[in-house]
C-alpha cells in the first residue's frame, strides 16, 4: 500500500526577465530533436557493419531488442513525467526517487554525458567532412578548421529559436532518413542479391557468440532519445506530448535501424554480407546504394552524413543548453547561465558557454596532435555514453521508489513492472557496453579503463557536492529537483 510522503518545496519559477517560449515544440518537433541527437545515417553507413561483421546477419534483432528495452524503460520514464516537471528531467526524477544527494551526483553526471556526447562528434564532424570533400572533390583539409567551423554553426542554431532549430532538424532528418529509404528501395526493387530472406530473424543465426557486441553497439545507437522530457517547458501539452515524441522516437529507431540492417544484408546476400563487410566496412553502404540506385545515390550519401552529424550536434547542444539552464535557476550553477534571450527565447549564455567548451576541448585535443576520430571522437563520446547509460539506470530504479513513497493513480505495470524489468535490462546493456569497450575505442587497456571509471567517478563527486550545499547553501539545497510554480 502507497503512503504519503511530504514533496520537497516547490521553488518560484523567476519573476522577472524572458523565459523558454512555451507551446512552442509538437511531437514530431520534439521526436526530430531525439532522431537527430541519434544520427541514424552515420549510426547505420558507420557503424552498423561492424555489427554484421561480429554477429553475423541477425545481426537486425540487436537493434530490435535494445528498442523494446528502451521502450520498457520509457513506460515508467513518462508516467514520472507527468508528476515531476522539472526542468532538470534525469536529475529532478533521481532526486525525487532516490534523495537529493543522489541526484546532485546525477546532475553533474548529466552535465559531462551530454557533453562528451556532442563534444566528441566535432572530431566525427572533422572526419566526415574530409571523406566527403576527398570523395567529391579529390582535396584534403585540415580537420581543425572543420571543427571550429561546426562549433561556431551550431553556436548559432543554439541561439536562434527552438522552433528555428525544429525545422531545421526536421530537414536535415528527412535528408538522411531519405537516403537510407532510396537505398532500401533499390534494394527491394531489384529482390537483393539472390533474393529476399528473413534468415535474419531465426534464432540459429540470432543467438549466436557475436550478438553480445551487436547489443553494444545497438544500445549505443540510441544514446539520447531520452531528451524529450528535457523540452517539457517548451512543449503543447506536455502531458501528451512529451510521452508521444518518446514513444514515437524509440519506436522509429528499433524499427529503422533493424530494417536497414536488413536491407544491407539483403544487398550483399546472407552468404557474403559478412566478408563484405570485413573486407570494406566504411564502405559497405556506399558500395550497396552505388550498385542499386547509382554513384549519384552515393555522392548524395557522402554529403547527408555530414548533415546528419550536424543535425546531432544539434540536438545535444539544445539539450545540453536546457540542462545548464535548469541548473542554473536551481542554484547550482552560477546564475548568469540561467539568462535567456529576449527575442529568441534561447538559454543563450549557457549555449555560449557550451561552446566555449567544445572550443577548448577541441584546440586542446589538436595541440596534442590527436586524431580527430581515434582520439576526439571516441575518447570524449564513450564516457558520455556511458554516463547517459548509468542515468538511464538511476532514472529507472528512482521511477519505482518513488511511485513506492506517494499516492498515485497510475498503475502497477507503469509504476512497479515496467521499472524494475528497464532495471535490469539497462544494467545488462552497461555490463554490455563495458565489457565489449574495446570495440568502441580501439584503445590500449589503460585507456580503456579510464574511460570507463569517468562517469562513476563524476556521478560520486556529487556527494561532497551535495554535503557542501546542504551546510552552505541550504536554500538552494532544499529546492533541489523541485517543481516551478510557474
Amino acid at each position: 500500500m502507497s503512503v504519503t510522503t511530504a514533496e520537497p518545496p516547490e521553488k518560484e519559477a523567476p519573476s522577472d526577465g524572458a523565459t523558454l517560449r512555451s507551446g512552442s515544440l509538437g511531437t514530431a518537433d520534439i521526436a526530430f530533436f531525439v532522431v537527430s541527437a541519434a544520427a541514424p545515417l552515420t549510426v547505420m553507413a558507420g557503424v552498423a557493419p561492424l555489427a554484421v561483421l561480429l554477429g553475423g546477419i541477425g545481426a537486425p534483432v540487436g537493434y530490435l531488442l535494445a528498442g523494446l528495452t528502451l521502450a520498457v524503460f520509457a513506460v515508467g520514464f513518462t508516467t514520472m513525467s507527468r508528476h515531476v516537471t522539472s526542468g532538470g528531467a534525469f536529475y529532478a526524477y533521481i532526486a525525487r526517487g532516490l534523495g537529493r544527494p543522489v541526484g546532485i551526483g546525477a546532475a553533474l553526471l548529466a552535465l559531462v554525458g551530454y557533453n562528451g556526447m556532442e563534444i566528441g562528434v566535432y572530431g566525427l564532424l572533422a572526419t566526415t567532412s574530409r571523406d566527403t570533400l576527398h570523395a567529391l572533390c579529390g582535396t584534403d583539409v585540415p580537420w581543425l578548421p572543420v571543427s571550429l567551423a561546426g562549433l561556431v554553426l551550431i553556436g548559432y542554431g543554439g541561439y536562434r529559436s527552438i522552433d528555428f532549430g525544429a525545422k531545421v532538424l526536421g530537414v536535415l532528418l528527412v535528408a538522411e532518413t531519405g537516403i537510407l529509404v532510396l537505398l532500401a528501395g533499390g534494394v527491394l526493387a531489384h529482390g537483393g542479391a539472390h533474393g529476399l530472406s528473413l534468415a535474419s530473424f531465426a534464432p540459429a543465426h540470432v543467438f549466436v557468440p557475436g550478438t553480445a557486441a551487436v547489443l553494444a553497439f545497438a544500445f549505443a545507437a540510441f544514446t539520447g532519445f531520452e531528451s524529450t522530457v528535457i523540452y517539457r517547458r517548451e512543449a503543447r501539452d506536455p502531458g501528451r506530448t512529451v510521452p508521444r515524441a518518446t514513444y514515437a522516437a524509440v519506436g522509429f529507431l528499433g524499427l529503422f535501424y533493424a530494417f536497414v540492417v536488413w536491407i544491407a544484408i539483403q544487398a550483399f546476400g546472407d552468404d557474403r554480407v559478412v566478408r563484405a563487410a570485413g573486407q570494406d566496412p566504411a564502405g559497405l553502404f556506399f558500395t550497396a546504394i552505388t550498385t542499386y540506385v547509382g554513384g549519384w545515390a552515393a555522392d548524395l550519401m557522402h554529403v547527408f552524413i555530414v548533415t546528419s552529424v550536424l543535425a546531432s550536434l544539434l540536438a545535444f547542444h539544445n539539450a545540453i543548453n536546457r540542462y545548464a539552464l535548469a541548473l542554473a535557476e536551481e542554484g547550482v550553477l552560477p546564475r548568469r547561465l540561467g539568462r535567456v534571450h529576449p527575442l529568441h527565447r534561447s538559454p543563450y549564455v549557457a549555449g555560449l558557454a557550451q561552446t566555449a567548451l567544445g572550443a577548448v576541448v577541441v584546440l586542446a585535443f589538436r595541440a596534442a596532435d590527436a586524431d580527430p576520430y581515434q582520439q576526439l571522437l571516441l575518447w570524449v563520446n564513450t564516457p558520455g555514453m556511458i554516463g547517459l547509460l548509468l542515468l538511464q539506470l538511476l532514472a529507472a530504479v528512482a521511477v519505482a521508489r518513488y511511485f513506492r513513497r506517494v499516492r498515485h493513480a497510475e498503475g502497477r505495470l507503469r509504476t512497479v513492472v515496467a521499472p524494475v524489468l528497464a532495471t535490469v535490462l539497462l544494467a545488462t546493456a552497461i555490463a554490455l557496453v563495458v565489457t565489449h569497450i574495446d570495440l568502441f575505442t580501439a584503445a590500449p587497456t589503460a585507456v580503456n579503463v579510464l574511460l570507463v571509471v569517468v562517469a562513476p567517478a563524476v556521478f560520486l563527486l556529487g556527494l561532497p557536492l551535495a554535503w557542501w550545499l546542504r551546510r552552505s547553501r541550504p536554500d538552494v539545497y532544499a529546492g533541489f529537483g523541485t517543481d516551478p510554480t510557474g
